[in-house]
C-alpha cells in the first residue's frame, strides 16, 4: 500500500512517501480502506520525537491519527462491522497509520460514521471529539450552569470542545484572534478573549473547569482563574505521574513524569484546584455518543482545507503555521 512513512525522529525531516506492506488483521480487527485523514498536531509532535520517550514507536511508521472510510474485511471475532460499511476512527496510540491506503483497527476502537458527513468531515473528527469528550465529560464530568474556559477555540479541539460544553449547558469563555471572533461566537462561546489584545487573567474569575492547551504560562495564568475546587486539564502537559501509568511506560520512566510535572502540581494544590494531564485515548463507544450529537444536528465539523494525498507534508506544514480554523485534513481516495 502506499503511504507517507516516518524513518527517523527530526523537526526538519518530512514524511516519506513510499510502499508499505499491507497491514496485518487479527481475529478482532477492522481491516478499512482509508477515504480520508485527519491531520493533528500530534503527527507532527512524533515526527520530532517529542514523545519517544513514552511512545517508542519502531520506525519506519506510518504516521496519521484520524481515520475515515470503507470496511475491506473483518477479523474472524468481529461482530458489529462487516465490509462496505462506512466508518471512522482514532486507532490506538500504539497502531497508528491513517497517512495510508489502509489500516487494520480494533473493533472496540471502530465506530459507524456519522451518516450526514462526507468523509473529509468524519475524518476530522476522532482525534479532537475524544479528546474534548473524554476532558469535559469523562475528566471534568462539566455540568449545566458551570462555567468553563477553553483555550485556542478556533483551533480543532477547540471549535469542538465549545459546542460540546454548550451542549452541556456551560457558561463557554475562549481566547482567539480577532479574525475568528465571528466562527468562536457561531460555535457558542459566551465570553471571547482576543489573545492579542486582552489577558485572560484579568478577565475570567471563578471557572469550574480549564481545558488548557497552550504553553507553561498560560497553565499558571489558568490556575488562577479557576474557583476552588476547580478543575485544569491540559493536554498539552506536562505528564503526570497518572499519565505514565495510564500508557504503561516503564516504570523507569515515571519518576520522570513526577519531575515534569512537580511544579505544576504544587502550584495546584496551593490553589486548591485539580491539575491531570490527558492523553486521549482511542474508544469507540464514545464515538457512537459523538456520531449522535453529529447527526442530531448539535455539533458540526468545522474543517478549513483538505489536501490532496500526495500533498500530507504541505498539510502538516499548513497545520503547524497556527492558522487553521478548525481541522485540516488529507483526502486519499
Amino acid at each position: 500500500m502506499k503511504a507517507f512513512i516516518l524513518d527517523r525522529y527530526g523537526n526538519n525531516n518530512k514524511v516519506r512517501a513510499g510502499v508499505m506492506p499491507d497491514p496485518e488483521v487479527r481475529e478482532n480487527d477492522v481491516l478499512v480502506q482509508i477515504h480520508a485523514a485527519g491531520v493533528n498536531l500530534l503527527d507532527s509532535k512524533i515526527r520530532n520525537g517529542e514523545f519517544k520517550l513514552i511512545l517508542p514507536y519502531h520506525l519506519p511508521v506510518v504516521l496519521g491519527n484520524d481515520v475515515a472510510g470503507v470496511v475491506v474485511r473483518v477479523g474472524s471475532r468481529v461482530r458489529r462491522f462487516k465490509p462496505g460499511d462506512k466508518v471512522y476512527a482514532r486507532p490506538d496510540q500504539d497502531r497508528i497509520g491513517a497517512f495510508a491506503e489502509l489500516i487494520s483497527i480494533k473493533e472496540d476502537n471502530l465506530a459507524l460514521k456519522p451518516t450526514k458527513l462526507s468523509m473529509e468531515e468524519a475524518a476530522s473528527i476522532p482525534l479532537v471529539g475524544l479528546t474534548a469528550w473524554q476532558a469535559l465529560v469523562e475528566a471534568a464530568k462539566l455540568k449545566e450552569g458551570q462555567k468553563v474556559f477553553i483555550q485556542a477555540g478556533s483551533g480543532g479541539v477547540g471549535t469542538f470542545a465549545i459546542q460540546l460544553a454548550k451542549h452541556v449547558g456551560a457558561t463557554v469563555a475562549t481566547t482567539t484572534s480577532s479574525a475568528n471572533i465571528d466562527l468562536v461566537k457561531r460555535l457558542g462561546a459566551d465570553v471571547i478573549i482576543d489573545y492579542r489584545k486582552d489577558d485572560f487573567e484579568k478577565i475570567l474569575h471563578g471557572y469550574d473547569v480549564v481545558l488548557h492547551s497552550l504553553d507553561d504560562e498560560a497553565l499558571k495564568k489558568s490556575l488562577r482563574v479557576l474557583r476552588p475546587g476547580g478543575k485544569l486539564i491540559s493536554i498539552s502537559g506536562p505528564p503526570d505521574p497518572d499519565f505514565a501509568k495510564e500508557v504503561g511506560s516503564p516504570w523507569i520512566f515515571r519518576p520522570v513524569m513526577r519531575a515534569l510535572s512537580y511544579r505544576t502540581r504544587r502550584a495546584a494544590k496551593r490553589h486548591h484546584v485539580g491539575y491531570s494531564f490527558l492523553f486521549m485515548r482511542a474508544n469507540g463507544d464514545q464515538l457512537r455518543e459523538i456520531s449522535s450529537l453529529v447527526d442530531s444536528g448539535i455539533i458540526h465539523p468545522v474543517v478549513d482545507r483538505v489536501f490532496p494525498f500526495e500533498s500530507t507534508n504541505e498539510a502538516m506544514a499548513y497545520l503547524e503555521t497556527g492558522r487553521a480554523k478548525g481541522k485540516v485534513v488529507v483526502k486519499v481516495r
